[in-house]
C-alpha cells in the first residue's frame, strides 16, 4: 500500500498523490547539474591544457576545486531552504550557477577559470541538494522511494551523455562553448523550477534564518550516530563508483588508449548498470523492505568489485575493464536513493539540514578523490580497481554496522 504524502499546513498548495512526468523530469534535471558540470568538460581537458599551458595534475583541479566548493556550501543550502522555502533557494542558486558558467567560458587565464569553478560549486548545490528535500516533502514511503528511483534513472543518463555532448561540442567549436552550454542548461533548469515545481515548504513550517538556528540544526543532524553511519556508508559506496567518474580522463585516454569522443566506452556500462538498479528499486518499492534491498545490494557491490579486480589483473583491456564498473552502477542505482531517504527520514522537521549534511559527507570525500586520491591510484587499471574495492568494503562494513545497531527498530515511513 502506497503511503500518503505529508500534508502541508493551511495555505500551502495541495500536492499530487503521484509525481507527474513533468515533475519527475524537472527534479531529474536539477540532479543532473552535477554530472553535466563535471563530465561535459572532460573531453576539453587536453585543449584547456594547451591553451593555458598546464599539465594533467593542474587540470584535475578543475574537477576537485568545483567539488570542494560544492561541498563547503552544501552545508548551508538545506538550512537556508528550511528558513526561506525551497524554490527561492533553488532558483537563486541556478541563476548564480549560470553566471559563473559564463565567467568560465570567458576566463582569460587558468586562475580565473578555477576561481569561476569555485563560484559554480558554491551555487550548483542549491538546486541539486534542495531537490532531494522536495522529494521527501512531497511524498513518503514507497511513493518517495519510487520517485527517487525514477529521478535516478533519468539522472543516470547524465554521466554517459555529458562527455558525449562535450566531445560533440568540440567538433563544432572551442572548449569555451562547453561552458556556454552548461550556462544555458542552468537557465533552462531555473525556468522549469519556477514553472513546474510547487513550493513544498510553506511559511508556517519554516525555521528562523539565524546563525544559531542554522548551526543548531546542522549540529543536531551531524551528531546523530545513525546519521554518521549512513552518511559514511553512502560516501564510501559512492566513492567506489565515482573513482571511475573523476578518473575518466586518465582511465579512458591514458590507460585504455582512447580519444576525446570515446568516453562512452566507460560510461555506458556504468550508467546502464545504474539505470538497471534504479528500475529494480522502482519495481520493488512497497514490496520489499528497503533495508533488505540495501543488504542485497551490498553483496552485489562486493561481488562486482571482486570481479573488477580479477578482470583488471588477468585482462586489463576492453571490454573486460568496464564489466566491474557496470556491476557497481547497479549497486549505486539501488543503494544511493534508499540511503538518502533513510537519512532524510531521521529528521522530518529539518529535512533541508539533513539533505545538506548527507551531501556534505559524500562531496568532501569526492573532492579529495578527484584532487588527491585519483591521480595517485590510477596508474594502472589494477590499482584503480583495487582502490575502488577498498572503498566498497568500507561502505558495506559501515552499512552492516548500522544494521546491527538498529536491529529491531521500525523505519520511518
Amino acid at each position: 500500500m502506497t503511503a500518503s504524502p505529508p500534508q502541508p499546513q493551511t495555505g500551502a498548495p495541495a500536492y499530487p498523490k503521484r509525481a507527474t512526468l513533468l515533475v519527475t523530469t524537472t527534479l531529474a534535471a536539477l540532479a543532473m547539474i552535477g554530472p553535466f558540470t563535471i563530465d561535459t568538460v572532460f573531453p576539453g581537458f587536453e585543449a584547456i591544457g594547451r591553451d593555458y599551458e598546464v599539465d594533467a595534475t593542474a587540470l584535475q583541479q578543475i574537477t576537485s576545486i568545483y567539488l570542494l566548493s560544492f561541498a563547503v556550501m552544501s552545508v548551508f543550502h538545506g538550512p537556508i531552504s528550511d528558513a526561506l522555502g525551497r524554490k527561492p533557494v533553488m532558483i537563486g542558486g541556478l541563476i548564480g550557477y549560470a553566471l559563473a558558467s559564463v565567467v568560465c567560458a570567458l576566463a582569460p587565464s587558468f586562475g580565473v577559470l578555477l576561481a569561476a569553478r569555485v563560484v559554480q560549486g558554491l551555487f550548483a548545490g542549491a538546486a541539486t541538494i534542495v531537490s532531494r528535500a522536495v522529494i521527501r516533502d512531497l511524498f513518503s514511503g514507497a511513493e518517495a522511494q519510487k520517485l527517487m528511483a525514477r529521478v535516478m534513472m533519468i539522472f543516470a543518463i547524465a554521466p554517459a551523455l555529458a562527455p558525449v555532448i562535450g566531445g560533440e561540442i568540440l567538433r563544432l567549436g572551442p572548449w569555451h562553448w562547453i561552458f556556454w552550454f552548461v550556462a544555458v542548461y542552468g537557465v533552462a533548469a531555473a525556468v522549469l523550477t519556477a514553472v513546474v515545481l510547487p513550493e513544498t515548504h510553506p511559511p508556517e513550517a519554516r525555521t528562523p534564518l539565524r546563525v544559531g538556528s542554522v548551526v543548531g540544526s546542522l549540529w543536531g543532524v551531524a551528531r546523530s550516530r545513525a546519521f554518521q553511519r549512513l552518511a559514511l556508508s553512502s560516501a564510501f559506496v559512492f566513492a567506489a563508483y565515482f573513482l571511475y567518474v573523476v578518473g575518466a580522463p586518465i582511465v579512458v585516454v591514458d590507460l585504455l588508449g582512447k580519444g576525446e569522443q570515446d568516453f562512452w566506452m566507460l560510461f555506458v556500462p556504468m550508467i546502464g548498470g545504474m539505470v538497471a538498479g534504479s528500475m529494480l528499486t522502482n519495481r520493488l518499492a512497497g514490496r520489499v523492505d528497503p533495508r533488505r534491498m540495501v543488504d542485497g545490494t551490498m553483496a552485489v557491490l562486493l561481488g562486482g568489485v571482486l570481479v573488477n579486480v580479477v578482470l583488471c589483473w588477468l585482462a586489463p583491456s576492453l571490454p573486460w575493464a568496464v564489466v566491474g564498473p557496470g556491476f557497481m552502477g547497479v549497486a549505486i542505482g539501488v543503494a544511493f536513493p534508499l540511503q538518502q531517504l533513510a537519512m532524510l527520514d531521521l529528521f522530518p522537521e529539518a529535512r533541508g539540514a539533513a539533505a545538506s549534511m548527507a551531501s556534505f559527507a559524500t562531496l568532501v570525500f569526492n573532492a579529495l578523490l578527484a584532487g588527491g586520491i585519483a591521480p595517485l591510484v590510477t596508474g594502472t587499471l589494477l590499482s584503480t580497481a583495487a582502490t575502488s574495492a577498498g572503498f566498497a568494503v568500507l561502505g558495506a562494513g559501515l552499512w552492516a554496522w548500522h544494521r546491527r545497531a538498529t536491529a529491531g527498530e521500525v523505519p520511518a515511513g
